[in-house]
């Protein structure tokens, strides 16, 4: 049985805004995220089951959109452009950190492990059944993105 549109509901509430936080850091493209983030729960209208318990929903989900994230950087689409600031928006540029630079300066899959394990709050094997990866890389590639965010950030601490 697939799920009811009362689930479906429930289910995109819940999961829309993390899910689309986490494809817009990955590509740097608001577009492109909000396009990811519909053909994400497309797949799942297809593909889910009803009755799914809530964190096999939430893994399902970030595992469907590392795969189209996967499908986008194979096709060579996983540029991201600079947007602009919203209007009226002010800095202050001796107390911001620039983290939209810093995520800039690392690779697809360093933003990606990143975005899971701080602002999702994913441990190691969660994040190995949203990305496909096996936990003890995820453990090694996560400290690589630490060490290669915190480098930037220290260069940028040094300019101020």
């Amino acid at each position: 049985m697939f799920i009811t549109e009362a689930e479906f509901q429930r289910i995109y509430d819940a999961n829309a805004g993390p899910i689309l936080g986490y494809l817009a850091a990955s590509t740097g493209r608001r577009d492109v995220a909000d396009d990811m983030l519909q053909e994400t729960f497309c797949r799942l209208l297809v593909q889910a089951k009803s009755g799914m318990e809530a964190c096999d929903v939430r893994r399902y989900l970030f595992r469907i959109a590392t795969n189209l994230l996967r499908d986008r950087w194979r096709s060579g689409e996983g540029r991201a452009f600079d947007e602009p600031d919203e209007t009226g928006a002010t800095t202050d540029l001796d107390a911001s950190i620039d983290v939209r630079a810093m995520l800039e300066h690392l690779s697809p899959r360093e933003r990606q492990l990143l975005w899971l394990a701080y602002v999702e709050g994913m441990d190691h094997a969660e994040i190995a059944a949203a990305t496909g990866l096996g936990r003890l890389s995820v453990r090694t590639l996560l400290f690589r993105a630490r060490g290669r965010a915190r480098k930037f950030l220290s260069a940028g601490e040094e300019l101020r």
